[in-house]
């Protein structure tokens, strides 16, 4: 187990990487991870040749508490919104067509993840 981590931090982080693969298998370049403004964070800022993508990815073992995307709350959402735009204002990306994934992943022990890719999953409030 890695120093100072919980074992949610580990399986968030597990996720996140392979949710990164996942993308560039898909041709999908990963232009930053784990991007913070303030309090928000948006776990992968990608780009599909045609527009920006914040991808939030969401993680469990089980589904015993419902799926992994059902926790992408209108809390989160807008907390989104807010990381994307100080994202593309410090790039002076202003305007740049910009899309909001979510990507699901449950990750039983021992068994191989199941990946559900959310494309355009919400929009702008």
């Amino acid at each position: 187990m890695s120093e100072g981590k919980t074992d949610k931090q580990i399986l968030g982080k597990k996720g996140e990487d392979a949710a990164a693969k996942f993308l560039e298998e898909k041709g999908i370049t990963i232009l930053e991870r784990n991007y913070h403004f303030e309090q928000a964070e948006v776990d992968i800022v990608a780009y599909n040749g045609k527009q920006i993508i914040f991808v939030e990815v969401k993680t469990r073992t089980n589904t015993y508490f419902g799926e992994p995307e059902d926790a992408v709350t209108l809390k989160k959402k807008k907390s989104l919104y807010k990381v994307a735009e100080a994202w593309l204002y410090e790039r002076k990306m202003d305007g740049a067509p910009v899309r909001f994934d979510i990507i699901s992943i449950v990750m039983p022990p021992g068994k191989e993840p199941v990946i559900k890719h959310f494309e355009a999953a919400f929009w702008h409030l």
